[in-house]
């Protein structure tokens, strides 16, 4: 580009013709300098600023360093053959690459003949690195468009930083930083790249052509069984064609990298994730990766997971998971599907009281009290000063969802919905951790019942380790609590951060990808949006 460098000719011209009348009228070049216009900013100048006019941030960026480029000049070969070997990578990050169009940014470059299309190209970079930038280091989507139950806070890092970045002396180190520093996006990303060879190669063989499949069952489909066993790295090579210890000890290894009850039968549930193809898996960990684009936590201190698709919340410490119970997620009904976000769970409450959602007291308890006063018994009625209030002085016809002046409470009880204790991280979701009396949903297979909140299987077990942190004797502290039959607030010495996430594909612990099913069909959504960005499962070619 060596055709670009230099004042246009333009300047040059009104230079020479001021210095030119100030050796004929006797005036000094500085004199002049007072009367004469402002010099005529350069094509590329011009260009530059008229393509960075519809950015104000980039615009501004750009008027305060002299409208000096970044890309387009000679030293800038290094930044830019940096900027185009990290957009090399797009597909194996899951992102579509003709979003930032590096062949026709070089296809450009080696177009650009004035100084006019030098600051259009000039402009047209900054555009691929930052969408490049903003897509690795927020994701490509905006979830909550998508899924509203996605209410996520999405850091956006500032353009004027990201090119103050670039614009330094170590690019290449600059690009590779924007990467999510997480193993997990490692891990994912290798999957990927592995799920897409063994597509190549031809995925994982025939699919099993039977409904159930156990210990001493030979035939056709049980080599179909081991075949895809084999191919997904769960049974060693093996030319058994009967259902013998091994292939059963596979299966067992199978399930439970899929969240399924782990008993070493191939039932019915068992086969059909089994047969899911290697292109729906490869959807599942391309969505898992935007997803981890999204959540920049810290995953190395002490905090709850709770992925809803596994059913599961874990205290994890150090990236080690030290307690792990069962959960209850919610319904999947447009109103009560669990929502994913991050807070700080701050204290717990003993024996709680259970203040009646608003939704639930108008659509479900509101017309049972309409038909008879003394439904819903266990439920006292509280008016709008926290008092309650007698059921027979209270005309229930009389109001309608909209203007339903009271609340409804269940106090502290053995019956109490949220069981014996519940662990707040005020949101204003309303969504929490809590016991429950209904111990048998636990027993379920695909836990998803509750209106929102997250039941704990476990509950006791949770408070002990909690407040173990704080406590000499945590269990005589909570069990004290507990006799008492009143609500007892205890807050934590220091706030735990809690996570809600979503995740049907996820690193285990030797590393395999474990899969879950799609239960709220969030990620079909989310892969369907990304599809339509132009993200693509085959390997581009070129």
């Amino acid at each position: 580009m060596t055709g670009f460098q230099g004042r246009g000719p333009r300047a040059v011209r009104a230079t020479g013709t001021a210095l030119l009348l100030a050796m004929i009228g006797g005036f000094s070049p500085m004199a002049l300098a007072e009367v004469a216009p402002a010099a005529v900013p350069s094509p590329f100048v011009q260009s530059l600023a008229a393509a960075a006019s519809a950015d104000e941030a980039v615009a501004d960026w750009y008027r305060l360093r002299g409208y000096a480029p970044i890309w387009t000049g000679e030293e800038d070969a290094p930044r830019r053959a940096a900027l185009f070997a990290a957009l090399a990578t797009a597909h194996d990050h899951g992102l579509p690459a003709a979003r930032y169009d590096a062949a026709g940014l070089k296809a450009a470059a080696a177009a650009a003949r004035t100084e006019g299309d030098r600051g259009r190209l000039e402009l047209a970079m900054t555009r691929a690195y930052l969408a490049w930038a903003h897509d690795l280091t927020s994701g490509m989507l905006v979830p909550k468009k998508i899924d509203a139950t996605i209410v996520r806070d999405i850091p956006v890092q500032d353009s004027a930083l990201l090119l103050t970045r670039i614009a330094g002396d170590d690019p290449a180190a600059v690009l590779r930083g924007l990467m999510p520093e997480s193993d997990v996006y490692v891990q994912l990303m290798k999957a990927k790249i592995g799920l897409e060879a063994q597509i190549a190669a031809g995925g994982w063989g025939p699919e099993v052509e039977a409904k159930a499949l156990g210990p001493g069952d030979g035939g056709a489909a049980v080599v179909q069984l081991r075949d895809r066993l084999i191919a997904m790295g769960y049974l060693g090579r093996s030319a058994t064609a009967t259902y013998d210890k091994t292939l059963q000890a596979a299966v067992l290894a199978f399930q439970l990298s899929h969240g399924l009850p782990a008993d070493g039968v191939a039932g019915p549930a068992t086969i059909t994730q089994i047969n899911t193809a290697p292109e729906e898996r490869l959807k599942s960990v391309i969505v898992a990766m935007e997803r981890e684009r999204w959540l920049h936590i810290d995953r190395d201190s002490r905090h709850v997971w709770v992925n809803m698709p596994d059913f599961m919340a874990r205290i994890v410490d150090q990236g080690r998971t030290v307690f792990s119970t069962r959960v209850v997620i919610g319904k999947n009904v447009p109103d009560q599907r669990s929502p994913e976000f991050s807070d700080e769970m701050e204290h717990m409450v003993i024996n709680p009281s259970w203040g009646v959602p608003r939704s639930i007291t108008v659509k479900e308890y509101l017309p049972l009290l309409q038909r008879n006063p003394n439904a819903v018994g266990h439920l006292q009625v509280i008016d709008g000063r926290g008092r309650v209030v007698p059921r027979g002085a209270v005309n229930f016809a009389a109001y309608n969802a909209r203007n339903f002046p009271f609340a409804l409470r269940q106090p502290p009880s053995d019956g109490n919905a949220l069981g014996k204790v519940k662990f707040m991280f005020p949101n204003q979701y309303n969504i929490y951790l809590h016991d429950t009396p209904s111990k048998s949903l636990f027993k379920e297979d695909l836990r998803a019942y509750s209106h929102g909140c997250i039941r704990v299987a476990d509950p006791f077990d949770l408070a002990h380790l909690l407040l173990s942190l704080q406590s000499d004797d945590a269990e005589a502290e909570f069990d004290a609590a507990l006799r008492t039959g009143n609500e007892t607030l205890v807050k934590l010495a220091k706030p735990l951060p809690v996570h809600l996430v979503y995740y049907t594909a996820y690193p285990e612990a030797k590393g395999r990808i474990g899969y879950r099913r799609d239960v709220y069909g969030r990620d079909a959504l989310l892969w369907d949006a990304l599809s339509a960005a132009g993200v693509e499962l085959a390997p581009e070619q070129g």
